[in-house]
């Protein structure tokens, strides 16, 4: 058995996978396989993966499926990927040519049961990193970079692929989206991820990623973002972070036309407390939405 699975989501992104496909070859170590989600893809993905596959240069399986967001494409690379540990590639992202064995050669030497995974940087095509791992810090949490150490930004997470299975992300009818962290962030209540501080992955952000998309998303998949928040809320450590998600939940709530936003949470006093700020910060983003209408 492969020690890792890399997984990219994809949805007409065939001119971007032949730089991922091409670092794939690349890697010093091929203890690995690619699971390619094509999330229902019109441009030809599927015999361009055809062809790579004839040419066995690496051990690849490719799954279609009918759209259901990013988030649908995670579940679907969580349940077929049978090896011990598991991280997400983007179409848009190739791998650092190391960043293989840097994963397994860490894993070999101190991962068990205890940890969750491996955490490691993020850098853009020319090789900057996008924020920067402390040199000492052997173990974290995604939970203590952002909120204790306030580090924000992107890493690459690889996970024990069990702990990615034990909850799946709910497919919303209407809605193509909804954020993929939180799971993340219940992971870190339990386990430690291990640290690299060497760069895993080259990340190349589209004008049409979800980078770029955040504000429409807001407004577009409402009942996503309020699960979000729904589990966000209690795991929060402090006052001031849960009362911002609260403030989240709050806006999210009146763009799904959510009556019964308050009855959903166990958080109850905080939402209340969020309610002004919540309504403030959804008259913000229905600006800039519309601003960003307007624009395009």
């Amino acid at each position: 058995m492969k020690t890792l699975t890399i997984f990219t989501p994809t949805f007409n992104r065939k001119k971007l996978l032949e730089k991922c496909y091409q670092a794939l070859l690349a890697q010093t170590n091929k203890d690995f396989i690619w699971l390619i989600i094509d999330d229902g893809s019109t441009d030809g993905t599927d015999l361009m993966v055809d062809e790579w596959i004839d040419q066995a240069g690496l051990e690849i399986k490719y799954i279609y499926q009918h759209n259901q967001g990013m988030h649908g494409a995670h579940n679907t690379a969580h349940l077929n990927a049978n090896t011990p540990l598991t991280v997400c590639c983007d179409s848009d992202d190739y791998l650092a040519k190391n960043a293989v064995e840097i994963i397994v050669n860490l894993w070999n030497e101190k991962g068990n049961e205890n940890y969750a995974g491996i955490i490691g940087n993020d850098a853009d095509v020319y090789g900057n990193r996008l924020v920067e791992l402390p040199n000492d810090l052997k173990e974290t949490t995604l939970y203590d970079l952002r909120y204790k150490f306030k580090i924000r930004g992107d890493f690459k997470l690889v996970y024990r692929t069990e702990l990615l299975r034990e909850e799946l992300y709910p497919l919303i009818d209407g809605e193509d989206y909804l954020a993929v962290g939180y799971k993340y962030f219940m992971i870190d209540q339990k386990y430690n991820l291990l640290v690299t501080s060497e760069t895993l992955c080259h990340v190349d952000y589209q004008d049409n990623g979800n980078s770029a998309n955040k504000i429409k998303k807001y407004v577009s998949s409402p009942k996503g973002f309020m699960y979000y928040r729904l589990k966000m809320m209690p795991i929060m450590h402090n006052f001031s972070t849960r009362f911002w998600q609260a403030a989240h939940y709050v806006s999210s709530s009146i763009f799904a036309k959510e009556p019964k936003f308050l009855s959903m949470t166990e958080n109850k006093w905080t939402v209340i407390a969020a309610l002004p700020l919540g309504i403030v910060l959804n008259l913000y983003i229905r600006f800039k939405y519309f601003q960003h209408v307007k624009i395009n």
